[in-house]
């Protein structure tokens, strides 16, 4: 609780003989908890996106916004001394209950996201290897997500989920009917990768016996298309990289052994397979007439612009397009605290070149959001009994939930955003 000079209390200060009398008579006649005041408030779509105002406060919800608002009616007030005062951020992307249990890391990453601003979380989950170290049917799967989540949560929050095993297609539509969710996964490079790199055993890291691949891609979005004809608004996200490809330049970085650190991971994991992925699931939108269509955290020119290109190429298909703050803030030159592995991702942070290119289309109204892709790792997880010098053998992901905001205000208006 602060309490400056810029709002006085009516009747001669806190620092007065009789400041618990003061606080008394506040109480009895305030119709408002608190009182903010000099707050420079950021409202997006009003003529004047940025207003110097006074905040108002009752039942833990903002009820007053106005120029000058008396601290008398208040049982407290706060001088934000022209602080900025911003709405609560969705973070549209992030992932909780990975590498921990997942009401452990939604008691922890909520509080981050609050911190940084964040009051709306939407995780992506699937079944399989970490999360729950669960397969097997929606049906038992999402209750016990629900029943993990509740009341472990600092802020609002709801759920993006992967179908991996063929029987959830079918069980999309009990998703959204009993648990609400309207938007689906694709990762298109697990039919040959891990999580962390190459894996010679989907089945086991899916926890499931079933194909993933192009044939079950494309069921889930006839499937989508089908549920959206009858009226029901979904949206399909793809995480756009090829196995094929991540494969045999992942042999080819690693037996030249010219490249290390986040250099070599990007190379490993090239532009243009991000590129080519959207290219093959923009055809399968249009395919299967499936409207609603997220390209996720394009990190590169290649990528942007093939998004881009797929706009004009399918003009009846809503393609939105996604960037992560990480890939904003971080190139491969980043130090990391001279820890580069702790910057380990999927797709990859790439070089300074790619980072600029996405904040120019983003300055151009080509990127339809900002988001963490928050799948925090502790450094002791991330990077294990990995060498320091070998980044194919730690874990990917790290946080950004709580520096979406920040990150994004500080250098995006060097930018002139």
């Amino acid at each position: 609780r602060v309490q400056t000079p810029a709002a006085p209390p009516p009747s001669g200060g806190r620092d007065s003989g009789g400041m618990a009398e003061s606080d008394a008579k506040r109480a009895r006649t305030s119709d408002l908890d608190l009182v903010v005041k000099n707050v420079r408030v950021v409202r997006p779509y009003d003529n004047m996106p940025v207003r110097q105002l006074d905040l108002g406060i009752r039942g833990g919800k903002y009820v007053e916004m106005a120029e000058c608002i008396d601290a008398s009616r208040a049982k407290d007030y706060i001088d934000a001394a022209g602080l900025l005062g911003f709405p609560g951020v969705c973070d549209a992307h992030m992932h909780v209950g990975i590498y921990d249990q997942l009401e452990k890391d939604a008691e922890q990453e909520s509080k981050a996201a609050a911190m940084g601003g964040v009051t709306s979380m939407l995780s992506y989950i699937r079944t399989g290897q970490y999360y729950l170290e669960m397969g097997g049917p929606w049906s038992k799967f999402l209750p016990e997500v629900m029943r993990r989540s509740e009341g472990h949560y600092w802020a609002d929050y709801c759920y993006h989920i992967a179908p991996i095993e063929s029987s959830h297609i079918q069980e999309m539509r009990m998703a959204k009917e009993q648990f609400h969710i309207t938007s689906f996964k694709i990762f298109m490079f697990y039919g040959g990768h891990g999580l962390h790199g190459a894996s010679s055993d989907q089945q086991s890291f899916l926890m499931s016996q079933d194909k993933y691949d192009m044939g079950h891609f494309e069921f889930v979005m006839r499937e989508l298309s089908a549920m959206a004809k009858e009226g029901a608004d979904v949206c399909l996200s793809l995480h756009c990289e090829i196995a094929d490809i991540l494969r045999a330049y992942t042999e080819k970085v690693q037996k030249e052994g010219k490249l290390t650190g986040l250099h070599a991971y990007s190379a490993a994991r090239p532009q243009h397979s991000e590129g080519l992925a959207v290219f093959i699931a923009s055809y399968l939108a249009n395919e299967t007439d499936l409207k609603n269509i997220n390209l996720l955290h394009l990190t590169s020119r290649k990528a942007l612009e093939a998004a881009i290109q797929m706009k004009g190429l399918f003009p009846h298909i809503n393609f939105r397009r996604e960037v992560t703050i990480g890939h904003l803030l971080l190139d491969c030159d980043s130090c990391c605290g001279g820890q580069p592995l702790h910057a380990k991702v999927n797709p990859p942070i790439r070089p300074r070149e790619d980072v600029e290119f996405l904040w120019e289309k983003i300055l151009e109204g080509e990127v339809d959001w900002v988001c963490s892709d928050h799948a925090c790792c502790s450094g002791e997880q991330k990077v294990g009994k990995a060498r320091e010098d070998d980044i194919f053998s730690a874990k990917s992901g790290f946080g950004g939930t709580e520096w979406l905001l920040p990150g994004f205000f500080s250098e995006g208006t060097k930018r002139g955003l």
